[in-house]
């Protein structure tokens, strides 16, 4: 884990200006982050340190940290200190895939499937699919990463033979582009938007701690026919990703 030196990051602070030193700061951090020069789980000097390098108080560095925290660019670990994430993925609510979401960035998302198996449903998922009881589907499990750093543990479920789904399509694409090109039209989808805590293994797969939280999003998306072609339940870094939405009256 990388830690900031004094030749990392050369803030220049124009003490006359109207803009509060706290601001000057935390804009100075957040510009080197999202460039890149703070790279993610970069650790930051203690708020003592940092105040006495910059020659500022140490409230006003407290209030520069503050708004970064505000700001999803950086979290404060117990036992680890201040520690870089990143620019959290925003993505609006829309019927979209986090892989396409993800390109429209400006990122390259890698995907690791853990499963991808014909199993027999659950009542859950038939009554989601509107399909017979016990019928069997395809049952995909997958971990989704940005800039090698996970992001999403995504579960999907969807009828037998709705597309031919191979590890490498679902490695190199995301799925609803996989779906497409198989013919799925999709319309719209139904979808639930909360938050979970991390369970052991999701905190294993997205390296957080055991408890921490997590966004949850669970859909099910309907065809031109108004058929269920698809239902998941996936589950986000709440530290890296959110949902934007906009409101109309």
């Amino acid at each position: 884990m990388k830690e900031i030196t004094p030749l990392d990051l050369d803030i220049a602070l124009d003490r006359s200006s109207p803009v509060p030193l706290y601001h000057q700061v935390a804009s100075a951090f957040e510009r080197a982050i999202r460039e890149g020069a703070l790279p993610p789980e970069t650790k930051l000097e203690n708020e003592i340190a940092l105040a006495k390098r910059y020659n500022l108080s140490r409230p006003t560095m407290r209030q520069a940290m503050d708004q970064l925290v505000r700001d999803g660019l950086v979290v404060r670990r117990r036992g680890v200190g201040t520690q870089v994430v990143g620019p959290p993925v925003r993505r609006n609510l829309k019927l979209s895939s986090l892989y396409n979401d993800l390109q429209e960035e400006g990122a390259v998302p890698q995907t690791r499937v853990l499963a991808l198996e014909l199993l027999a449903a659950g009542d859950d998922v038939c009554e989601q699919l509107s399909i017979s009881s016990g019928s069997e589907v395809h049952h995909i499990r997958r971990l989704r990463m940005m800039d090698g750093r996970p992001l999403a543990l995504m579960e999907n479920w969807l009828p037998r033979g709705v597309a031919d789904l191979e590890t490498a399509l679902l490695e190199t694409d995301g799925l609803y582009n996989i779906l497409r090109k198989a013919g799925v039209d999709f319309r719209m989808a139904h979808q639930t938007v909360g938050a979970v805590a991390a369970d052991a293994e999701q905190a294993v797969l997205l390296k957080v701690e055991e408890g921490s939280p997590l966004v949850q999003m669970r859909r099910t998306a309907l065809d031109s026919r108004g058929a269920p072609v698809d239902c998941g339940s996936h589950v986000y870094r709440a530290d890296r990703y959110s949902f934007d939405i906009t409101l109309v009256s």
